[in-house]
């Protein structure tokens, strides 16, 4: 029979952020995300301590996915577990575990192009080499379908969930229904008011996932995302919590792939400059204010993370690859029709 076991949540401060990691009071302990470099001697050390565990005891170390809030205290944890931890992470985030300089990579690849920072690269690179305790490789890589021991009769289940990341994983406590989803449940957004996604369409079939067929009983949550109010849930959910959580990270999803496809579908070419001297923070993407308006978006989206623009781009990357494949299909079609053709 499965033993049921503690969760403590674990919070360290950063910036406008309060950054979560959890410990599961387990046989071989584990801790879920790693915050940032100092995460581990400054915020978990102590927390641990006070409710009589040690850091040292930790075996395990479950990463949610590859943002540099958490996996950035990651190697700084696993030396202060004496390096007997594992490390575990989706082979497609390893690469953020691996290099810094994939972090960099990853703004200039999307988020980066829209913000007219031209400081935005040196930027990226001053918080990866700050915030990153250091590059390292995982123990373990994970696709989603494994089960990890971690003593005794406790064993956690690991579900793919991308769309946050490509990588992205819920890990399940077998028995209890303690799901660790790191920033795969966006709600409204955190501090910036607004749900950022690589991936659109993998994002609501994963919320969809998590939904229909893992069902949490506890949800815990990176960041205390907010409701449609701007009243944040805790990062702990019962389970009538967490299906209200999922259920608004769903709504919220459905409003914004309309704004934005029907934006898209308007065209929105790379020269639709505003002019270095106007004062918008959409430029020099103008149509994309057309979005924060019919969604109600007040923030100020080029305030990192900028999880508007991180949106926007996977919809505009989703948009891309429709229109290739539809043209794909016309093709093939045109192909088909003239060959049986007399």
């Amino acid at each position: 029979m499965t033993q049921n076991i503690d969760v403590h949540p674990l919070v360290s401060p950063w910036g406008r952020f309060g950054l979560y990691s959890f410990f599961i009071d387990a046989p071989e302990p584990a801790i879920v995300d790693t915050g940032i470099a100092s995460s581990p001697a400054e915020g978990m050390a102590p927390a641990l301590a006070a409710i009589g565990r040690r850091i040292e005891d930790v075996r395990w170390i479950l990463l949610t996915h590859g943002h540099i809030d958490h996996v950035g205290g990651a190697h700084a944890l696993w030396e202060l577990t004496g390096r007997r931890a594992q490390v575990v992470i989706h082979e497609a985030d390893a690469p953020l575990l691996r290099s810094r300089r994939a972090h960099v990579d990853e703004y200039l690849e999307g988020r980066g192009r829209y913000l007219n920072d031209p400081d935005g690269e040196a930027k990226a690179t001053g918080a990866a080499n700050a915030v990153i305790s250091a590059e390292m490789e995982p123990s373990l890589l994970v696709r989603g379908g494994e089960t990890l021991s971690l003593g005794g009769s406790v064993t956690v289940s690991v579900h793919a969930i991308p769309g946050h990341t490509a990588g992205s994983v819920a890990y399940v406590v077998d028995g209890q229904q303690s799901v660790f989803v790191g920033d795969a449940v966006q709600v409204h957004g955190a501090a910036n008011g607004f749900p950022g996604y690589m991936d659109p369409a993998a994002y609501r079939a994963s919320l969809e996932y998590l939904r229909d067929e893992v069902r949490p009983q506890r949800l815990y949550l990176g960041h205390p995302y907010r409701r449609a109010d701007g009243t944040p849930y805790g990062v702990e959910l019962d389970a009538a919590e967490a299906q209200e959580a999922i259920a608004q990270s769903l709504a919220a999803e459905g409003r914004i792939t309309t704004a934005a496809c029907d934006c898209l579908r308007d065209g929105l070419p790379d020269g639709a400059f505003l002019g270095p001297d106007t004062p918008s923070p959409y430029a020099p993407y103008a149509p994309f204010a057309r979005v924060a308006e019919q969604v109600g978006y007040t923030g100020d989206p080029t305030l990192e993370p900028s999880p508007f623009f991180t949106s926007m781009h996977g919809y505009r990357v989703h948009h891309a690859l429709s229109v290739h494949q539809a043209r794909n299909a016309q093709h093939a079609q045109n192909l088909d029709t003239g060959a049986t053709q007399p």
